[in-house]
């Protein structure tokens, strides 16, 4: 499925505009970058939800979010003790849950339904040491 996906010509198209586009003179910053920041009129149509993680499109949003959470998780952690059960995040659900959010709020970006997403989830308690992770050194 992965290597079908890696020969699709968006796929390649995309993946060689995020080579270029990242080490040019006057690039942008890397955080304001990516499918989560990009436009949620433009994005909604092209996520397929019955094409699953097979459409490039999907499997990129689906492999953002999942990193995206991640980095939530971390920083919740580090600032308390509860975090997201990323469980509950199939590629069905990340692909329905922003594809609504950018149908109805085609001026947005799909980090703002993630970022609602996270913001009402029940948080799970956990044991963290806070500053274990060592970012700025």
């Amino acid at each position: 499925m992965i290597a079908n996906v890696a020969r699709s010509p968006l796929f390649i198209l995309v993946a060689a505009s995020l080579c270029v586009g990242a080490g040019g003179a006057g690039a942008e910053p890397l955080v304001t970058q990516g499918i989560g920041t990009s436009n949620c009129g433009r994005l909604a149509a092209d996520l397929k939800p019955a094409e699953g993680l097979n459409n490039p499109v999907n499997l990129m949003l689906y492999s953002w979010v999942q990193g995206y959470v991640s980095a939530a998780n971390v920083s919740m952690l580090e600032n308390g003790t509860k975090h997201v059960d990323m469980s509950a995040l199939d590629e069905r659900k990340v692909i329905a849950l922003v594809l609504d959010f950018c149908k109805a709020n085609p001026d947005r970006k799909p980090a703002s339904a993630i970022d609602e997403y996270v913001r009402k989830s029940t948080k799970i308690k956990a044991t963290w040491e806070s500053g274990t992770v060592k970012w700025d050194e």
